[in-house]
């Protein structure tokens, strides 16, 4: 059997870990839809949910509510505006702003997946944190705040290590 070298890596490759077991479950998850019988991606998920809990959302809202680039939630809009989820309309105050509001197909989507998807992935997912040591929500939420605060590019030095000692050697985790 192979080395996984990025689990092997261990903090230095973070990212990569974290990056592929989103993939994971965006794949289980998708596998999960498929099975309700429901034809959406994964990712228009969270751009419906913001949609349902905060109302008509500008893009640029939708963006930062969803936390995904403008040009990431501009494409997934489109993509829910053809399928008759979402409906694109320009604000009052300014006509180049675009509002995204559900469709009563998407409300009606919504609630649906509410009832019968989204508690399977809840559970799911709840069932594969079940028994890890320390709470991997509140860890990953201290991730993305020391990360939103200090991104990783400001953080120690480029030449020399910040604390003035010797950086430490990469060590192979054995979990």
């Amino acid at each position: 059997m192979v080395e996984d070298v990025v689990k092997s890596f261990g903090y230095l490759t973070l990212g990569t870990r974290l990056r592929r077991i989103g993939e994971r479950l965006q794949a289980d998850t998708q596998q999960i839809i498929e099975e309700a019988g429901l034809s959406i991606q994964t990712a228009h998920f969270p751009v419906m949910a913001a949609m349902d809990r905060l109302g008509p959302l500008t893009i640029g809202d939708l963006a930062q509510a969803v936390g995904i680039s403008q040009p990431g939630i501009t494409r997934s809009v489109s993509q829910l505006v053809q399928l008759g989820y979402v409906d694109l309309k320009p604000t009052a105050e300014d006509q180049r702003r675009k509002l995204a509001s559900l469709t009563a197909a998407g409300q009606e989507f919504i609630d649906h997946s509410k009832r019968a998807v989204w508690p399977r992935i809840a559970q799911a997912v709840a069932e594969v944190c079940d028994g890890l040591s320390g709470p991997l929500l509140d860890q990953l939420a201290a991730i993305e705040a020391a990360l939103a605060e200090v991104p990783l590019v400001r953080r120690g030095s480029k030449t020399e290590p910040s604390s003035g000692r010797e950086e430490p050697a990469i060590r192979k985790q054995t979990s």
